[in-house]
């Protein structure tokens, strides 16, 4: 059964299938050039080949949808029968996607909020999960839009990368980047922080980081109801760990999801990424 406001997002919100089919959200998947092919990130190309080309140091770059895309996508919505459509993105920092949905929704049939999240990975996902729940519950446009304004506003992202090379040559470090010059061994601690990547803390070690990565997070889920998402890529072992502990930290805990990131987002961190997405109710 259709509904009045439809959600779209992209592939980077990396949403359980299942929680996308329950709630009717659409993504619109981003590319990954691998060489001298572009694969579509969740079908033509997986985390698993994306890790292995990274470490065999393969050219990767990624690029966001066309604008074709979206319109398409708009109009698919539209004709399943919705009166508006809430278009959910990764932040406009990292991606030309936002950009690409407001060119679309300019001639959409249909009127399309298009936001900028500021958010990336299970952070944009709850932002969709949010407006796609109030959705369900007969709210309005408007009521949508505000409800993932509210979830994003709330969620926190912290995450531990094996090296900052990933993101310094993908320019996604901003300020961090200064600050670490050529400092490449240190083990930092990033988070998302007005829709960029800051540094939040430098570790000497792997292990001391991760320890500090799960302190950060268990105080920041405090006692309240939260949702909290682990992503990793190519670590399984350390996202288990990591999402066990939590388990046995967070008191308010109502949601866990672990999962590997895609392929977008595995080329600017590279293998060995540990995350963790903190998103109160």
């Amino acid at each position: 059964m259709s509904r009045h406001v439809a959600i779209v997002t992209d592939s980077t919100a990396y949403l359980p299938p299942q929680a996308m089919e329950r709630h009717g959200i659409t993504a619109v998947p981003l590319t990954v050039v691998l060489g001298d092919r572009a694969l579509e990130e969740g079908t033509e190309i997986s985390a698993r080949s994306l890790a292995l080309a990274l470490q065999k140091r393969r050219s990767v770059t990624t690029s966001r949808p066309s604008p074709e895309v979206f319109a398409a996508t708009y109009r698919a919505a539209a004709e399943a029968g919705a009166k508006g459509i809430v278009s959910l993105h990764l932040s406009a920092e990292f991606s030309g996607t936002y950009d690409a949905a407001v060119l679309a929704a300019r001639e959409a049939p249909v009127p399309v909020r298009v936001v900028d999240t500021g958010m990336v990975a299970m952070a944009l996902g709850f932002c969709a999960l949010a407006a796609a729940e109030t959705a369900e519950s007969d709210g309005s446009l408007d009521e949508a839009v505000a409800a993932a304004e509210k979830r994003a506003a709330g969620t926190y992202t912290y995450f531990y990368v094996d090296t900052l090379d990933y993101l310094r040559r993908g320019g996604r470090i901003g300020a961090a980047q200064a600050i670490f010059g050529s400092a490449l061994a240190v083990k930092p601690l990033l988070q998302l922080d007005g829709g960029r990547i800051e540094l939040l803390e430098k570790v000497r070690t792997a292990s001391k980081a991760i320890a500090r990565l799960e302190e950060i997070v268990a105080d920041r889920a405090g006692t309240g109801q939260v949702d909290i998402a682990v992503h990793h890529l190519a670590a399984p072992e350390r996202a288990a760990a990591l999402a066990d502990r939590l388990r046995e930290r967070v008191p308010g805990l109502a949601e866990l999801h672990v999962s590997e990131v895609g392929a977008v987002i595995g080329a600017h961190t590279g293998p060995g990424l540990l995350g963790a997405v903190v998103s109160p109710r």
